[in-house]
């Protein structure tokens, strides 16, 4: 086991994370994982003697304490940590409500954060770790009707993990902002993405997406869920991890070109 490193994951009972720690324990690596339901991630990854399950109310700082000190507890170290919970949110500035924007910052932005806090202290005593950070190409480009709030989120997340990899180089921690583009994941099932509770018919360009986001992209998404954490593992094992790692081809059509616009 010594060159298998202990993984943290977060929002891992569907989706990428899912994809991913199945992938790591297949490996051999140690990952501890969380969910807001344990049955859900117990249902869902099964039993692995190399694998710890967690039930985490990420907006909940004790709760996420309790989590990570469990993981140490049981496997001694602690890795890669990999921040993937979050939700996506469709609806105009104007029709989303304070309590609906904020809701999307607690669990994408401050979940994130709250975890960061507490795995530092162990990477800081390790002289070692990496984190990353899951946003969006939508944490890089705007260009998005009716995903303001959800980009807001994202590029919170990518701007504080730019800080992030510069506050803890000297302590050899290495932290990695990852911007996917659309993947073949739940995101956009009724579970993962939130809807206006009082949408405003005049914004035609909104209304549009949101329909289109419902019926006609899902499953048709170009992202490999498999693929792409491939390359989140691969980059994990780097000496030199990229601090934006961008995945799939629509996420560099993005990035070479921000005023590029999805077509489905």
């Amino acid at each position: 086991m010594e060159n298998k490193k202990v993984w943290f994951v977060t929002g891992a009972s569907k989706g990428l994370g899912l994809t991913l720690v199945k992938k790591l324990l297949s490996n051999g690596n140690r990952v501890a994982a969380t969910s807001r339901s344990i049955s859900d991630l117990e249902k869902a990854v099964g039993t692995h003697e190399n694998f710890l399950p967690l039930s985490v109310d990420l907006i909940d700082e004790s709760s996420v304490e309790l989590a990570v000190s469990q993981t140490i507890t049981k496997f001694g170290e602690l890795d890669v940590v990999v921040n993937n919970a979050g939700y996506g949110m469709i609806g105009a500035l104007e029709e989303l409500s304070d309590k609906e924007s904020r809701e999307n910052f607690d669990v994408n932005v401050f979940g994130s954060l709250n975890v960061i806090r507490k795995v530092l202290p162990q990477m800081r005593k390790q002289n070692s770790g990496h984190i990353f950070n899951i946003s969006s190409i939508a944490g890089f480009s705007g260009n998005f009707p009716g995903f303001g709030i959800y980009c807001a989120t994202k590029f919170a997340v990518s701007g504080f993990t730019e800080s992030l990899a510069a506050e803890v180089k000297s302590f050899g921690i290495k932290a990695t902002v990852v911007e996917p583009g659309y993947f073949r994941t739940e995101f956009l099932t009724s579970g993962s993405l939130a809807v206006p509770s009082n949408p405003i018919i005049a914004y035609k360009e909104v209304r549009d997406s949101q329909a289109a986001h419902q019926n006609d992209i899902n499953n048709q998404q170009p992202g490999d869920p498999a693929k792409g954490c491939d390359v989140i593992i691969a980059a994990a094992e780097s000496e030199n991890a990229p601090l934006h790692l961008f995945l799939g081809p629509d996420a560099y059509a993005v990035a070479e070109y921000p005023p590029y616009k999805l077509h489905i």
